[in-house]
C-alpha cells in the first residue's frame, strides 16, 4: 500500500511541476520510438528511465523538485520513466533516493534481410555436425520437424495450460491461424493501434513470430495465392494449445525502446495468478524476438523481477554475426537463442558468445503474416527441372510474366553490375533477365535490368542453397525472384545451348512468408518450453530452464560452446528425461 501511494504522489508531483495539472491516461501511456540525441540542447527533453534505491519507491519529494513529465511507473521494480531536460536529469540523479537516471535505449525486431554479400552459413566453423536435412511435412515446417513436433503433437503435447506472451510489433488476429483464439492483447506504443482485430502489425514481424508458436493445424488460408509447395492448410505452430498473449512493444517500422519492452514484460508477468493483478495463468513464457547492443539497468531489473516471479523469458541473440552483447538476451535472467538452418549449422547472421544458451531453426522459416501482406513467388523455365524453391524479393512488383524468353544478363560472372549506364545488353528488352548473385547489390542488378528493358528478373545464388529473404533496397516496377544456385546454373546452361528458353515469373500477395533471423529461432524455443512445462507443470522456471539445457541436442564441439550454447532445444528429450525422475 505504501508503494502504491508513493507512485500516485510522483505522478502528481511531476505533472504539477511541469504543467500545473494531472496527466491524462493518454499522456501516461504515450510511447514513441526513442533514441537519445547526440548533442541535445539544454532545454530539449528526452525520455529517461529512473531507478530508485531499494525501499525508496518512486520518491515523490525528490521528483517534485525536478519538474518534467511522468510517462510510466514500474512499481514492482521501483522505477519510472519521465520526459526531462538534461539539467533535470542531472539534478534527479543527484537525489539521495535515486540509484540511476539513464536515457532510454532502442530496441528493434531481430529478423534478417539478406544483402548481396551475405551468406547464411558460417564456412569453416560453427557447423552443427549432425548430418541432418530437416524438411517440411505438410503443415509441419522444417522447424517443427527439427523439434520433433509431429510426434509430440500426435501424443497430445500442444502446450495446454501454459501461457506464452509475445512482445513484438503486434498481430493480425483476423488470420485464420489465430482467429478467435487470442487470450489477450495490449498496445504499449501509444499510437491508437489498440485492437488485435484492426490494423496493428504494420511491420508483419509479430504475426510471423506468433505463428511459429501458435498457428493452428487445419486452419490455414488455403493453397491459392500461397508460397509454392506449401500445405493448403497453412503451417502449424510448435505449441498450438497454449494461451497466447501479445504485447505490442515495437512500432510500425519494427523499432521501439526499453521503456515499452519493460512495460510489456510487466504486463506479461501480470497474467500470472500469483501476482494478484487479475491474472489467471499458472505458468508464463515470455518470447522476445528483439533487442540491440545497448543494455539498460531498468530493463535488467524488469527481467530479473520477471524471473523471480516465476516467468521464463527467451530472447533473440541478435543478427550481427558477432560475439558482442545483445540485450535483453544477454541478461543472466534471460535464455539467449541463436539460429540454425535446416542442416543444423549456425546461421551466418546469428550472434554468439558466452551467454548463448540454446539454438533453434531461424533460416527460411515459413510462418503467418497479416492477411494479404506477404509475398510469394513462382518461376519456371522450359526444359529445366522444376526449381527447388522460388522466393520473392522484397521491393519487387506484384506482377506475372509468362511465355517470355529468358536471357543471360551478362557481365563478369553474369552478375550484370555497373552504374551510370555501363551495364548494357540490348537483348534483354522485353525478356526475363537471368542474373547471378555477387559483385554488386541486388538493387543494382535489378535496376540495370529495368534500364535495359527487361520485364522480369530471376536471380540465382552463387553458393549452394536457396536465395530467400532478400531485398532490392527500393521498389521496382518488375517482378524479381530468387532461386538456388543449382537451379540457376541449370537455367543458364539451357539458355546458352537452346534458344529461346521460355520462362515465367510471378510475384503475388500471400498470407505466409519466409523470414530469416534469430527472431525466428526464439519462438521455436518459447514453444518448446511451453510443451515441456505443460507436460511437467510442477517444475519451477529455473528447473525448466536447467532441463531444457541439459537435454538439448549437442551441436558443434562436444559440450556447451559459445556458438550453439547447450545445443538445439529438444522438447521430446526434455519430457522423456523428466518422466524418468
Amino acid at each position: 500500500m505504501l508503494r502504491t501511494r508513493t507512485l500516485a504522489l510522483i505522478a502528481l508531483s511531476l505533472t504539477l511541476a511541469a504543467c500545473g495539472q494531472q496527466p491524462t491516461q493518454t499522456d501516461l501511456a504515450a510511447q514513441s520510438n526513442l533514441k537519445a540525441q547526440a548533442t541535445p540542447s539544454a532545454g530539449a527533453k528526452k525520455t529517461y528511465m529512473v531507478g530508485f534505491k531499494p525501499g525508496q519507491g518512486v520518491n515523490a519529494a525528490a521528483s517534485g523538485k525536478v519538474g518534467g513529465q511522468l510517462r510510466r511507473t514500474f512499481a514492482t521494480i521501483e522505477a519510472a520513466s519521465a520526459s526531462l531536460t538534461s539539467a533535470q536529469a542531472t539534478k534527479l540523479a543527484a537525489d539521495p533516493s535515486v540509484e540511476y537516471v539513464e536515457a532510454t535505449v532502442p530496441r528493434r525486431a531481430d529478423n534478417y534481410v539478406v544483402g548481396d554479400g551475405d551468406t547464411l552459413g558460417k564456412p569453416g566453423g560453427a557447423l552443427g555436425n549432425l548430418g541432418v536435412n530437416w524438411q517440411p511435412q505438410g503443415e509441419f515446417t522444417y522447424g517443427d520437424v527439427a523439434l520433433e513436433v509431429p510426434a509430440l503433437h500426435a501424443a497430445g503435447r500442444t502446450g495446454t495450460g501454459i501461457a506464452v506472451c509475445v512482445g513484438d510489433t503486434g498481430i493480425d488476429a483476423n488470420h485464420p491461424e489465430f482467429a478467435g483464439k487470442l487470450a489477450g492483447y495490449k498496445n504499449f506504443m501509444g499510437d491508437g493501434r489498440d485492437s488485435a482485430t484492426l490494423l496493428n502489425d504494420v511491420d508483419h514481424h509479430g504475426t510471423h513470430v506468433s505463428g511459429t508458436i501458435f498457428a493452428q493445424y487445419g486452419a490455414g488460408t488455403g493453397a491459392a495465392g500461397q508460397p509454392s509447395g506449401m500445405d493448403p492448410n497453412g503451417v502449424g505452430g510448435v505449441s498450438p494449445g497454449v494461451n497466447l498473449y501479445v504485447a505490442r512493444v515495437l512500432g510500425d517500422d519494427g523499432t521501439g525502446s526499453d521503456e515499452g519492452v519493460v512495460a510489456g514484460v510487466q504486463w506479461c508477468v501480470a497474467q500470472l495468478s500469483s501476482q494478484n493483478k487479475g491474472g489467471t495463468e499458472k505458468r508464463v513464457v515470455v518470447s522476445l524476438s528483439l533487442g540491440s547492443s545497448e543494455g539498460s539497468k531498468t530493463e535488467k531489473r524488469a527481467f530479473q523481477a520477471a524471473y523471480d516471479a516465476g516467468a521464463l523469458t527467451v530472447a533473440a541473440a541478435g543478427n550481427d554475426g558477432n560475439k558482442l552483447p545483445h540485450y535483453p538476451s544477454d541478461y543472466p535472467s534471460v535464455v539467449k537463442v541463436g539460429a540454425v538452418d535446416n542442416l543444423g549449422n549456425l546461421a551466418g547472421f546469428s550472434n554468439y558468445n558466452s551467454q548463448q544458451e540454446l539454438v533453434a531453426p531461424g533460416v527460411a522459416v515459413l510462418s503467418s503474416v497479416p492477411l494479404g501482406q506477404g509475398l510469394a513467388a513462382k518461376a519456371s523455365a522450359a526444359g529445366v527441372p522444376a526449381y527447388q524453391s522460388v522466393d520473392p524479393v522484397e521491393g519487387a512488383a506484384k506482377l506475372t510474366v509468362t511465355g517470355t524468353a529468358i536471357v543471360e544478363a551478362g557481365g563478369t560472372g553474369n552478375q550484370f553490375c555497373g552504374t551510370g549506364g555501363t551495364a548494357v545488353n540490348a537483348a534483354l528488352a522485353g525478356k526475363i533477365a537471368l542474373i547471378s548473385r555477387g559483385g554488386c547489390t541486388f538493387g543494382e542488378k535489378a535496376s540495370n535490368a529495368v534500364a535495359n528493358g527487361a520485364v522480369a528478373v530471376i536471380l540465382y545464388n552463387n553458393v549452394a542453397g536457396p536465395l530467400n529473404s532478400i531485398t532490392l533496397g527500393s521498389d521496382m516496377s518488375i517482378p524479381v525472384v530468387g532461386i538456388p544456385m543449382a537451379d540457376g546454373l541449370a537455367t543458364l546452361a539451357a539458355v546458352q545451348t537452346a534458344s529461346p528458353v521460355l520462362g515465367s515469373v510471378s510475384v503475388y500477395a500471400a498470407d505466409y512468408e519466409y523470414y530469416n533471423g534469430t527472431s525466428m529461432a526464439t519462438p521455436h524455443v518459447a514453444g518448446a518450453a511451453a510443451l515441456v512445462w505443460s507436460a511437467k507443470p510442477n517444475l519451477s522456471n529455473a528447473e525448466l530452464r536447467s532441463l531444457l539445457n541439459a537435454t538439448a541436442t549437442d551441436l558443434g564441439a562436444n559440450g556447451r560452446d559459445n556458438f550453439f550454447g547447450y545445443g538445439l532445444v529438444n522438447p521430446a528429450a526434455a519430457i522423456a528425461a523428466a518422466n524418468k525422475k
